[in-house]
């Protein structure tokens, strides 16, 4: 008696074992942190807002993303503790939006020590960077063709029949230029490149001022308001290296009752949009967020299978026009 109960509990715990064998794991849960150098950037909430929806487009019966997003404080030192945590908790693939590109080195030292995959955005690392290790990549956009179709904006408004661009007629372009931070190329690119597309079309040039409005509304206003106190009627053109700046730039010119004077930007945000709606707003060029967004989801989802991607992914921009921009409104 006593062997038969032995053997019928045995039995009872194959079946048992097999019973549970066949329950349903559930998905497998994959960690992904998405660093961003601050959240109070209009085209970066774009961004990171669209790649955490894009990832839950993503989940399966067999994979859950589970998505965290930090804000830098546009500071390093917090961003990079916050990178820190990522790499203790085992976070399984990174996308960074550095806050200072000169970082870049010890940041791709940390995630290949731990063996995190990552993926680069908005702020693009040296190539030697880039360079040193394989399971990281870039996604962004030309910035100089960001810069290039900002001066040929206002080339074809100072080529228009009844164009009052040229004010004092001088055949000479006097600009204002706002750009954004230092440490970002971009910022270097759409400056430089703005102004060889406009002297490239055989216009000469004329700077009058030229400050970093760090990417913000405010700032733009600011250092506006300052080159309205210094040069006045003499400005014909402000160019701003990105959306927030031109309308500071707008509002600031506003308050000066200067809304004659063309104003340019970059990222085609929906605020933008509104002013290239209302005539405020001359143009701007299309960063896209949404297209970069996607590849940078699909980016770290592919480096997390082992694949092998090029170093540097580049999604087009587009040029924004009051002829075009509705195509651009969602």
């Amino acid at each position: 008696m006593k062997k038969l109960f032995a053997i019928l509990a045995v039995v009872a715990m194959v079946l048992g074992l097999s019973a549970c064998s066949n329950e349903p794991a559930g998905p497998k849960t994959v960690k992904v942190g998405i660093a961003i150098y601050k959240f109070d950037d209009t085209f970066m909430t774009n961004y990171r807002t669209e790649m955490k929806a894009y990832f839950e487009t993503k989940n399966t019966d067999d994979v859950k993303y589970e998505v965290e997003v930090t804000d830098g404080k546009n500071d390093q030192v917090t961003q990079t503790e916050q990178i820190d945590t990522f790499i203790a908790q085992d976070y399984d693939v990174l996308i960074i939006n550095l806050v200072d590109l000169t970082a870049a080195s010890a940041i791709i030292a940390k995630v290949k020590a731990a063996d995190i995959p990552t993926v680069f955005i908005n702020r693009q690392p040296s190539d030697a960077d880039m360079a040193s290790w394989d399971k990281i990549t870039y996604v962004g956009a030309k910035a100089e063709d960001s810069g290039t179709f900002q001066g040929e904006i206002i080339v074809d408004l100072w080529k228009k029949a009844d164009s009052k661009v040229d004010k004092n007629k001088d055949n000479k372009l006097q600009y204002v230029m706002l750009m954004g931070q230092a440490i970002h190329q971009d910022a270097t690119l759409r400056t430089e490149y703005s102004i060889k597309a406009v002297t490239a079309a055989g216009i000469e040039v004329v700077k009058l001022f030229e400050e970093r409005g760090e990417w913000d509304r405010v700032k733009g206003q600011e250092k506006m308001a300052t080159a309205i106190t210094q040069f006045g009627s003499q400005i014909e053109v402000v160019f701003a290296n990105n959306d927030d700046m031109a309308l500071g730039a707008i509002e600031a010119l506003k308050a000066a009752n200067m809304m004659d004077i063309p104003v340019v930007g970059v990222d085609a945000t929906a605020p933008a949009l509104d002013a290239i709606k209302n005539g405020t707003l001359v143009g701007t060029v299309l960063n896209d967020s949404t297209g970069q967004a996607h590849t940078s989801v699909d980016s770290a989802i592919k480096l997390l299978a082992g694949d092998a991607l090029e170093k540097l992914q580049w999604v087009p921009y587009v040029k924004v026009t009051p002829e075009n921009y509705t195509q651009f409104v969602k």
